[in-house]
């Protein structure tokens, strides 16, 4: 796999940014549960993620899985608005699960609720194909690292 080492400047598009994270993050446990990002900037990530695979005995979709797509969602969109040099970290995860799923997919869609200079939080609202709420989820990242000056 080529990788850059750095996503594409914020001005290539949200769209490029998704392709870039789809590429290097393939090895990675969003990759591995499947996870297709389709939008990624510091304001909103949008993302998909199948159920077959992400089930739990029952069959129905993990609600760890809910919480792995909505942190993997806040935490990108934070790790962007903090910018190069600097990382984020999730520091507290909520969700809380309305129905359940068995098959197809689920779109989770972060928007940030606060940018900041140490942290970053975001609503992330999962939904499965027929459009209903599946998980609603909110997350906070610290931001480490020192900003760029100038």
């Amino acid at each position: 796999m080529t990788t850059s080492a750095a996503p594409p400047a914020p001005e290539a598009g949200p769209e490029a940014a998704a392709a870039w994270v789809n590429e290097a993050g393939s090895e990675t446990l969003a990759g591995r549960m499947g996870m297709t990002f389709l939008e990624a900037a510091p304001q909103r990530v949008v993302a998909t993620m199948p159920v077959t695979g992400n089930t739990q005995l029952q069959r129905l979709l993990h609600g760890g899985a809910s919480a792995v797509l909505a942190e993997s969602l806040g935490s990108l969109g934070a790790a962007l608005h903090a910018g190069e040099g600097r990382i984020a970290v999730g520091v507290d995860l909520n969700a809380t699960h309305h129905v359940p799923v068995r098959s197809g997919s689920v779109t989770g869609v972060a928007t940030a609720l606060h940018l900041g200079g140490s942290t970053a939080s975001y609503e992330v609202v999962i939904t499965d194909e027929a459009g209903r709420r599946v998980c609603t989820a909110r997350i906070t990242c610290a931001i480490h690292g020192r900003r760029k000056c100038g």
